[in-house]
């Protein structure tokens, strides 16, 4: 029965394993320098280079190899892809049949599985020594292993069998590699051209590597050999303007895209780059010029229209940005950031209404989503639309929980802001009627009886939730901070924030109130230890009054008037480092 089964399964698959050459390419991403654009007209080699079909040889497979070969194949149409590449590699070792080393790459390369690709990729080069492809495969596989040796002498190897490598994919994947590990591939690469100086990619290569180092001035010396050795195209164009920007030297950067462009005008992603560093020199005319050339070669190219709206309203050309707004939520393309954008310029113009409108039309699950929830009630709290703000909030949240308290949490503080706290305080009763103990409710109250000084209400709020949640250190540090600066309880408030530092122990604002705390007990030295600590994480006039405070209580007043002053350069109008300053001064 079971050589019936092999001779039937052998009749159905023989055409398919005959033919097992489906190939699998995976190409790298080129990138000109770490942190910069890729190149265009770049071809990338792929890492798994395609398999040529090529009839496999039976006549000396054993009757066990055919069957396991048969039903791996039978497995890999049931989607069982890794059980299958796991008999062909084991085929792969026993036969040493070229036709079965390929299917089984083909395998492993769809499993991602690296360590047999290498395994392989070297057997074939056994079996087969004079094919380019398993060179080309096993050099990138001991690249990604960091094995770089072994890596360039495979690359190598490609070349002098008669194909052509880009060697500037090697670029996408040494951008964290270790500064001794570049220099190793730099110099390989430099040996390399020497080799084979017909080989443009192996300067390129070198050039992106050069300038990922810093080493930007021999970058540029290669790039500018290679204009001169070769045709110039945009590709080395935008490369040797990345590196002057690098360089700073933006206006030569500049000047090399301006006179690429004119001589490649079809060159899309030159020009893209163009428009990009014009921007980033605040030439935002310029730019939209360089993006309407790029619309009138592709009228629907929606990503650039956007970006000639976003120049428009940058240039304050509010009218421009309208229309072409408009244009994009009609064909709906880019649509919420759009309505997003047109309900702002609407707000810098003055219609609220209008505003208010387009801010409600940005979809949930987008980005800008809650901003424009956020702006939205804003403005209608200001325009003293109230039910009609809550009322909105309440449709968008219906059914869903987190957004209804979140929402309830932003609408509370804005009528606080708009000076409607009656109404903010009605609001949170309901929300925690409607959700009892839902603690950023009992938080946003809390804020609530912080603006109309109601300390009592504030420590009955913030004890509910450190009751509810010990370590909620937002709630800890609060109400440590109340007690050290608004009653004498000192002590406990130091207990408070001892727990808070310790569920939070890096977050300046905590830090800044145990050493508030620390201070008013009297432990001044302590208390600058961590008022420094705090200043250099968050240089806040609030914590520079604390800073100068505790220095003047150490009778360090040159020092406490420096700290104070220089927070004064940033926050001129900061009243509680003039408050600080004046009462200190006048005790003296």
């Amino acid at each position: 029965y079971e050589k019936r089964l092999i001779n039937f399964c052998f009749l159905l698959l023989i055409s398919a394993i005959l033919s097992a050459c489906a190939t699998y390419t995976q190409s790298p991403e080129n990138s000109a320098i770490a942190g910069g654009g890729s190149t265009e007209n770049t071809q990338s080699t792929s890492v798994e280079p395609a398999i040529e079909a090529k009839e496999i040889e039976y006549g000396n497979f054993t009757e066990e190899q055919l069957y396991t070969a048969i039903i791996s194949e039978l497995g890999a149409q049931r989607g069982e892809l890794s059980e299958a590449g796991e008999s062909y590699f084991d085929l792969a070792r026993q036969t040493r049949d070229l036709g079965i080393i390929q299917r089984a790459v083909q395998f492993a390369s769809a499993n991602n599985d690296v360590n047999a690709m290498l395994q392989l990729g070297l057997l074939w080069i056994e079996i087969e020594p004079s094919n380019p492809q398993p060179h080309l495969m096993v050099g990138f596989q001991f690249l990604e292993r960091g094995s770089l040796d072994q890596a360039i002498s495979h690359m190598g190897k490609v070349i002098e069998l008669g194909r052509d490598i880009d060697f500037s994919v090697i670029a996408a994947q040494t951008g964290s590699m270790n500064t001794q590990d570049r220099g190793f591939l730099i110099q390989s690469l430099r040996e390399l051209n020497e080799d084979f100086p017909d080989q443009p990619s192996i300067r390129i290569a070198l050039a992106q590597m050069l300038a990922q180092s810093t080493l930007y001035a021999e970058s540029l010396v290669e790039v500018r050999a290679l204009i001169d050795l070769t045709d110039t195209n945009p590709s080395l164009i935008l490369l040797q303007a990345q590196i002057l920007q690098a360089m700073d030297r933006g206006e030569e950067a500049l000047n090399t895209l301006s006179e690429g462009v004119d001589r490649f005008v079809d060159a899309r992603e030159l020009r893209m780059n163009y428009a990009r560093y014009l921007i980033q020199n605040d030439e935002f005319k310029n730019a939209a010029d360089q993006f309407r050339q790029l619309m009138e070669e592709d009228p629907q190219d929606w990503e650039t229209l956007y970006s000639i709206a976003l120049l428009e309203l940058e240039m304050e050309n509010f009218d421009n940005a309208i229309e072409i707004f408009t244009r994009l939520i009609a064909v709906d393309q880019q649509a919420d950031e759009s309505q997003f954008y047109l309900a702002y310029v609407h707000e810098q113009q003055g219609n609220l209404a209008k505003s208010v409108e387009h801010y409600r039309q940005v979809r949930p699950g987008t980005n800008n989503f809650l901003a424009s929830q956020q702006q939205a009630t804003r403005i209608s709290i200001q325009m003293g639309e109230l039910e009609d703000a809550h009322d909105w909030i309440s449709r968008i949240s219906r059914g869903q929980p987190r957004l209804e308290i979140l929402l309830t949490t932003v609408e509370s503080s804005l009528l606080i802001q708009a000076e409607y706290g009656d109404d903010a305080l009605t609001l949170l009763d309901n929300s925690l009627n409607k959700f009892p103990n839902e603690t950023d409710l009992l938080f946003a109250r809390v804020l609530y009886y912080d603006s109309i000084t109601d300390q009592a209400g504030s420590e009955k709020d913030l004890q509910q939730i450190i009751t509810m949640k010990p370590d909620d250190s937002r709630a800890l540090n609060h109400l440590g901070y109340m007690l050290a600066a608004q009653t004498t309880r000192y002590e406990e408030a130091l207990e408070l924030l001892e727990r808070a530092i310790a569920v939070s122990p890096n977050d300046p604002a905590i830090i800044d109130s145990l050493a508030w705390a620390q201070y008013k007990l009297g432990h001044y030295e302590d208390a600058l230890q961590n008022l420094r600590r705090a200043f250099a994480a968050f240089p806040d006039p609030e914590v520079a009054s604390h800073l100068g405070e505790v220095l003047w209580a150490l009778d360090r007043q040159d020092e406490a008037m420096q700290v104070w002053n220089g927070a004064l350069q940033g926050s001129p109008d900061s009243e509680l480092v003039l408050e600080a300053m004046e009462r200190l001064q006048s005790a003296r």
